[in-house]
């Protein structure tokens, strides 16, 4: 069941405090299905007096006791997975396995940083002097404001959420308005774990107004934002001025280099599960298939066949359903373009290419071939179910394709050579290299971009550094 989605403020689920309201969409059919509450100035002025408060309360707290609500937490997510997910379906449109497994990764998350909340360590620097103490001491930043996108509602705020808490610091989290009642489950288990009032805060409402109050705000110590490249690139700008740590995980545009010596039948079955996975609005998601020449056409076949076995198209609610329909109406909008613009060029639409239906926000699963480098698909993240693929003759010319770009979030090869193996993971320039399979983005690995998709990690032990300050203590004994 479906019903409207509150705030939650300083321990509370709380309607706006004028009650106004935002549509929530079921994108497989248009249908208005519930209400959300939308944060006024004075709704965010009281999470942020929460937020103030509850870091004061919440930093006091040992490691231990919030590694142990963390797992608290983790218990509950998992109980609740089979009442989450559905929700997560009817408002985002991913299919229920993908709903489920989005959801009980979120325990995963959670037990990983209830175990680096134990190990955030300081050290002690040998001394110069006798009877000199050096210290250097880990200790929470403070407040944070967390933005979160509406492609993976859950699995994009427990991150940021777990590893603040974690740390010790308070949250205010700005969930995603279009996908928010999956993410406002995932607080209430928090919440329902037992973390104090004012130690996380959930708000919704226009982004770019609540970004632009809560970042310059003197409560606010850290920003962690995931979103397109352009929204981080003025957020970042406007953290900047303010002095405010910031993480970023932006956009991308994930090239995948399919060499000669590869398994092509192999590769063309990864990549087909892969490439549609959300339907193919995933920030690591392959995007532009770089294929050598002596293999092209042979992985083209694989790959075409590999599509039209592997992916059904439909409501994420039915049985059998492998992909379902994009968020909104306006990735349907940009797949179109994106198309008619690759044609336009001289590309191949070899399947796909089109919406389904006039209901719903469906599209085809799309391969394009050919395509030349002018066209936008290959310059431009198009961020949903539609692969681009190219030639290539050599190595050095496949990874100057694969580097032309800004972007450096995620990148992927298959090859049977150790030699070219080695020689992609050192050459590329992304922040992360997964070779013969797709092995991004579990709790433990470092999760984040270079060049134009950001910085900082948001997995593995590097994350919650960007939570901590590192403050020096030395002292002479008395």
């Amino acid at each position: 069941m479906y019903n409207d989605v509150s705030l939650f403020i300083d321990g509370q689920w709380t309607a706006s405090s004028n009650g106004q309201t935002l549509p929530i969409h079921n994108p497989a059919n248009g249908a208005v299905i519930a209400q959300l509450a939308h944060a006024t100035r004075a709704d965010l002025d009281r999470a942020l007096d929460a937020a103030d408060r509850g870091f004061k309360t919440w930093k006091k707290v040992g490691a231990y006791e919030r590694s142990q609500l963390l797992r608290r937490a983790a218990a509950l997510i998992r109980e609740r997975a089979e009442t989450i997910a559905p929700l997560m379906t009817q408002e985002q449109g991913k299919p229920l396995a993908e709903a489920l497994m989005e959801t009980r990764a979120a325990a995963d998350i959670m037990e990983w940083f209830a175990e680096e909340a134990r190990r955030s360590y300081g050290r002690i620097i040998p001394a110069r002097a006798e009877g000199v103490t050096q210290m250097a001491l880990k200790e929470p930043v403070g407040p944070v404001a967390a933005f979160t996108p509406w492609n993976f509602p859950i699995n994009q705020a427990v991150r940021k959420v777990s590893a603040a808490l974690a740390a010790g610091c308070s949250v205010i989290l700005k969930g995603p308005e279009e996908t928010p009642a999956s993410c406002a489950e995932l607080v209430r288990c928090y919440a329902d774990a037992g973390l104090p009032a004012g130690v996380l805060n959930l708000v919704y409402g226009i982004p770019a107004e609540i970004s632009a109050y809560l970042i310059p705000h003197p409560v606010i110590r850290k920003i962690t934002f995931t979103g397109s490249t352009p929204v981080g690139k003025q957020l970042a700008s406007l953290a900047g001025l303010h002095m405010k740590r910031i993480t970023m995980e932006l956009g991308g545009h994930a090239p995948v280099m399919v060499f000669d010596d590869a398994d092509v039948a192999g590769a063309a079955k990864m990549l087909a599960g892969s490439k549609f996975r959300n339907a193919g609005q995933v920030c690591v998601s392959p995007t532009r298939f770089l294929v050598q020449e002596g293999v092209y056409e042979s992985f083209l076949a694989a790959f075409s066949e590999a599509v039209k076995g592997a992916v059904k198209v439909g409501d994420g609610l039915t049985a059998g359903t492998t992909m379902g329909p994009l968020a909104n109406p306006r990735r349907v909008d940009a797949m179109t373009s994106l198309v008619a613009n690759a044609r336009s060029a001289g590309a191949r639409v070899v399947t796909g290419g089109e919406r389904i239906g006039d209901k719903g926000n469906f599209f085809a699963p799309t391969i394009l071939a050919d395509v030349p480098l002018s066209a936008d698909v290959m310059n431009n993240e198009p961020f949903g179910p539609m692969a681009a693929l190219v030639p290539f003759k050599t190595l050095e010319e496949g990874l100057a394709e694969a580097n032309r770009l800004p972007f450096g979030l995620a990148a992927y090869a298959f090859t049977r050579s150790l030699k070219t193996a080695t020689a992609v993971g050192n050459g590329i320039e992304s922040g992360m290299v997964s070779i013969n399979h797709f092995g991004l983005a579990l709790p433990e690995l470092p999760f984040g971009g270079i060049k134009d998709s950001g910085y900082g990690s948001e997995g593995g032990s590097e994350a919650i550094e960007s939570y901590l300050n590192t403050k020096l203590v030395t002292q002479v004994g008395v």
